[in-house]
């Protein structure tokens, strides 16, 4: 019987390897009752067989054959991820130690050398396909186990997105004129932290798991704003002082409710620690004259200097109750004039190296038909 015409059957499919049709026909005569024997006559046809549609359960393998020796077909077997679960004996005559040794340190699961007991045979192969059918399972349940644990990760995470976006929501959505600050403002962060990954200053902590939990927490930047009291966020007019006080402690009013609902869970989430570095000091300044704690420099987390800068620039480049919106090449203006006093110097050469990706941004999330209509002629976007 060949390799392409063996019934389908519950019966484990075995593969003899030899060149010997006598000891084909001895192998054969000892497993044909409980198994599908099936021959190849060098190690050539057995790597074909053995990679085809049908692999075999378990392969009986010569060490001394014409062309590809026993070792060497094992060899590849074994490194190739289609055939390495395929269990190879080595079913030989010699009955040297050296050829045992090297066959198993191959990957081999048994040797049986010398004369062939039929009775001892069939036990062996019994009991090497019966390990192969545990591993299979083990494998099977493992493979199942992995796709269950990643797609309740991806659910978790999406719930998590959701609720963040709704969070964050409640506090831009009593100004209608930045519904989407949020989302531009999260895909900002996202460029700085791509272009800032590979340098030496910031390439420990902008790995890209840590920038997507930057993006995700990005969103709270503002959600203290849920605080303020309506006349002072929703005052059209310049704030005064002692309202300006008030305003400002929104990034504590934020920092304060994530780190209730951090100690609510009772357990470490990494994304409400970015969420509460943003929410904290992304009103920080490089020079120390910021709030709420006038940090500078280096003090200042890196989540807060990437925020820092997303969220100026929105606003610079978006409408407000008490100003119109700039141009793309007005907020660049600003912001480097400001570099080294109000950011990272490192961060806005990254920004000015990212532009093009800013201005994509600020079209993708435009707030109206008619904003984008504003945007896509002062960004400087040929309109299609």
């Amino acid at each position: 019987m060949t390799a392409h015409d063996h019934p389908v059957t519950a019966k484990p499919l075995v593969l003899v390897v030899d060149d010997a049709t006598d000891k084909l026909r001895l192998v054969h005569e000892a497993l044909d009752d409980a198994y599908i024997v099936i021959a190849a006559h060098d190690g050539e046809q057995c790597l074909a067989i053995a990679r085809s549609g049908q692999p075999p359960d378990l392969i009986l393998l010569d060490v001394v054959m014409p062309g590809l020796g026993g070792h060497e077909v094992c060899r590849r077997l074994k490194a190739d991820e289609a055939t390495r679960d395929i269990p190879v004996v080595f079913l030989t005559a010699r009955a040297d130690v050296q050829d045992e040794e090297l066959g198993l340190q191959l990957g081999a699961v048994d040797f049986i050398a010398n004369a062939i007991s039929p009775t001892l045979l069939r036990a062996r192969v019994q009991v090497q396909l019966r390990v192969k059918q545990a591993a299979d399972f083990l494998r099977d349940r493992n493979g199942f186990l992995r796709d269950e644990v990643a797609r309740r990760t991806a659910e978790l995470a999406a719930i998590q997105d959701v609720t963040t976006l709704v969070m964050a929501s409640l506090a831009e959505t009593r100004d209608a004129e930045t519904s989407n600050h949020i989302r531009r403002t999260q895909y900002y962060v996202k460029a700085l932290a791509r272009r800032l990954s590979g340098h030496p200053r910031f390439a420990a902590v902008l790995t890209p798991a840590t920038i997507e939990l930057l993006f995700r927490s990005a969103a709270l930047h503002d959600i203290g704003k849920a605080g303020i009291p309506d006349r002072i966020l929703l005052k059209p007019g310049k704030l005064s002082p002692e309202e300006f006080e008030i305003m400002k402690t929104h990034t504590t009013l934020g920092h304060d409710a994530i780190a209730n609902a951090k100690r609510a869970l009772g357990v470490d989430v990494d994304y409400l620690r970015y969420a509460k570095e943003i929410a904290y000091s992304h009103h920080e300044k490089w020079d120390g004259t910021g709030y709420p704690l006038g940090l500078a420099g280096d003090a200042i987390p890196i989540s807060g200097r990437l925020m820092a800068l997303a969220d100026v620039y929105d606003a610079i480049i978006s409408r407000r109750l008490h100003k119109e919106a700039m141009s793309h090449e007005q907020a660049a203006h600003i912001i480097q004039q400001t570099r080294g006093r109000h950011f990272d110097p490192d961060v806005v050469d990254a920004f000015l190296a990212a532009e093009d990706n800013f201005k994509a941004i600020a079209i993708a999330y435009a707030d109206s038909p008619a904003d984008l209509r504003k945007k896509v002629d002062y960004l400087g976007i040929a309109q299609v």
